[in-house]
């Protein structure tokens, strides 16, 4: 009875104006700002990308210096919301952890209940840093360690590697995954951006909007997928298996590999490129190339195969296991990243706002269809 105006998944539907960021699937291209990824993967870090995504353009050395300085000078937790990381089962995971942990974190939020433009960039500041502190700080608990404190001298991706293994981590170390936070930092209308912005658009408050976000990325569908990658790459392992040959063992079984093609990317997907590169030079620098060994023989394959190409979360399986980092925190590294992209959205919809209201293609019964008394049912 309706008229369809897209396809299933709302495909193909454009639903906002955005500034933000834009994506060329055909063409295989990703710009923040209009910026294309691999100059910011090559030159920029991850404040700068901030700054960018925030504010529409490149900072200046000053507004650079005094953006960095912010940022880490919010690497602050209420006491309470410690606790209640202590509070928490060992069964829960840390997406979970990191879902429940962010809406709490607005109880103690001076700005919680203003909307303002400078109110929300003040929480932006807030949760970029807050989030990162989370994820660290409850490892740290459920594995009995320690609580490292925050580093206000180190970087953003720096101060996260010590606050998570306590010890100074390498340039190396720190430039990787800078640049992968980079690469992750936004990434257009994806299904928790998408959410975040319709939470926002309700007039609710910025926490319960990310909190939104992080809801729809702990889905298999939106994140997970390196999860499942490194996953794959330890059975193999494991099990001293060929890894093409084990492939070719699920795809006959009609199995599904992880990190292979995109809803969005005809060809590769540019993010893909800066992180096998850097899988294999941590894999040399480290002494440990299987896993980016095994990541290429299994890519090589499918891509010949199933004319599929590896898309970011493939190699940033291998990324980060080389970096030693626990295979259940690759989602909440999503997150330590996405943050970025996530306010801007937020901001920007709450800065012209107009409630997100679509309408569905009614495919039920023809109206006008009649309550029938329930002797008379059949």
């Amino acid at each position: 009875m309706g008229t369809a105006v897209g396809g299933k998944g709302l495909e193909g539907v454009v639903a906002t104006n955005s500034g933000i960021c834009w994506i060329d699937g055909d063409a295989g291209v990703l710009s923040y700002r209009g910026i294309d990824i691999h100059e910011l993967a090559d030159r920029s870090t991850f404040e700068e990308t901030t700054y960018l995504l925030w504010n529409g353009i490149l900072p200046n050395a000053l507004a650079l210096r005094e953006f960095s300085t912010h940022l880490a000078m919010a690497r602050s937790l209420d006491h309470r919301v410690v606790d209640l990381l202590r509070s928490f089962p060992a069964t829960a995971t840390p997406m979970e952890v990191l879902r429940t942990a962010v809406s709490a974190l607005s109880f103690y939020d001076a700005d919680e209940k203003d909307n303002s433009h400078d109110a929300n960039v003040r929480k932006a500041f807030k949760l970029t840093a807050q989030i990162a502190m989370l994820i660290a700080i409850y490892d740290r608990i459920r594995k009995g360690k320690e609580i490292v404190p925050p580093d206000r001298a180190l970087s953003h991706a720096g101060n996260f590697l010590w606050m998570l293994n306590g010890e100074k981590p390498s340039e190396t170390a720190t430039r990787t995954l800078d640049i992968a936070l980079v690469l992750h930092a936004d990434h257009e209308l994806n299904a928790s951006t998408f959410a975040a912005r319709v939470i926002a658009a309700t007039l609710s408050d910025m926490h319960s909007a990310i909190t939104g976000a992080i809801g729809a990325l702990k889905g298999p569908l939106h994140g997970g997928a390196n999860e499942g990658v490194m996953r794959l790459l330890l059975t193999i392992d494991k099990e001293g298996a060929d890894p093409v040959e084990y492939v070719k063992g699920m795809l006959a079984a009609r199995q599904k590999i992880s990190g292979f093609g995109h809803r969005v990317y005809k060809t590769e997907d540019p993010r893909a490129t800066h992180l096998r590169r850097m899988s294999e030079q941590l894999g040399k620098d480290s002494g440990n190339p299987k896993w980016y060994e095994m990541s290429r023989a299994i890519e090589l394959y499918i891509n010949q195969e199933k004319k599929l190409n590896a898309n970011v979360d493939f190699y940033s399986a291998s990324t980060y296991a080389t970096l030693g980092i626990d295979i259940d925190l690759y989602t909440p590294i999503f997150v330590l990243s996405r943050i970025s992209g996530w306010a801007a959205h937020v901001i920007e919809q709450l800065d012209d706002n107009r409630l997100i209201r679509p309408r569905a293609n009614y495919v039920g019964p023809a109206y006008p269809a009649h309550w029938i008394p329930v002797e008379e049912r059949p």
